[in-house]
């Protein structure tokens, strides 16, 4: 990962497919990693225990481990 770290709010990319998805619902449920493609960008939406983070996805929410995460710098911060 890099020197930036994940943010609440802050934009995110997939860099490792995780063995499965769950979901970040009220139930949570596990869904295959083929739904996600990396590179696939989200943003993140809150931070749950054991260092999940729920990012919400064009195909959905899900809780995903920093491990398999990168922020992605905005345009602003490079100014």
């Amino acid at each position: 990962m890099s020197e930036t770290e994940i943010m609440i709010g802050g934009k995110v990319r997939l860099v490792v497919r995780p063995p499965y998805l769950k979901t970040a619902e009220p139930m949570p449920m596990l869904r295959p990693s083929d739904i996600l493609e990396l590179g696939d960008e989200g943003v993140v939406v809150e931070r749950s225990p054991a260092g999940y983070w729920a990012v919400r996805f064009k195909r959905g929410a899900f809780l995903i481990e920093s491990q398999y995460l990168e922020p992605v710098e905005s345009h602003q911060e490079l100014l």
